[in-house]
């Protein structure tokens, strides 16, 4: 009988003390998404990398404002979002521990105001989205005389530069006709 108790006592506790003391997790744990807004560019990158649907994204136009939110109440925790986010505005952090005694605090939202068109006033991408994408370019170098150029394209729908390079390209094919019309006329 001391046999078994004295190696009881040397295997010492085989319970931890949660939760009255702290649960270590592993590093690579995957627990609560935290998110941080000042850094999302509203890609919709997160919703559509998703499983289980707990992201989600809403335009509305008419408002000029896109809606982003995030259901912890669906979410897996698979780290999807965390995997293709491009400016890293959700990390996967060790906290598990989420129960609310109020629905609504499982929710996070954030809101982001659309980019206008230059042309047709019609928004149409987030205005962070779009300064993002002008700052990549000019951090691969583009040359001061071509940001103007690019950021008045950023800032026009894809549907109104569809119509601009319509235009130009017909301005490209009455160029290349004229030349070779008078190319034919000096045979």
């Amino acid at each position: 009988m001391f046999k078994l108790l004295k190696t009881i006592a040397k295997a010492g506790e085989s319970t931890t003390k949660y939760p009255f003391a702290p649960l270590e997790v592993p590093e690579d744990f995957r627990g609560k998404p935290e998110y941080q807004p000042e850094q999302c560019i509203a890609c919709a990158a997160c919703t559509r990398a998703c499983p289980a649907n707990a992201l989600i994204m809403e335009t509305n136009e008419q408002t000029g404002v896109r809606r982003w939110q995030l259901s912890l109440a669906r979410c897996i925790y698979c780290g999807r979002c965390e995997e293709v986010c491009p400016t890293g505005a959700i990390k996967l952090s060790p906290e598990f521990e989420l129960a609310v005694t109020n629905k609504a605090d499982l929710y996070q939202q954030a809101e982001f105001s659309l980019c206008l068109c230059q042309a047709c006033d019609q928004a149409f991408a987030p205005k962070k989205a779009v300064q993002y994408a002008l700052d990549l370019l000019i951090q691969d170098g583009l040359d001061e005389s071509q940001v103007e150029l690019r950021a008045k394209q950023l800032n026009t729908c894809p549907e109104c530069r569809r119509k601009q390079n319509m235009l130009e390209g017909d301005g490209i094919l009455q160029g290349h006709s004229l030349t070779q019309e008078s190319t034919d006329e000096r045979n």
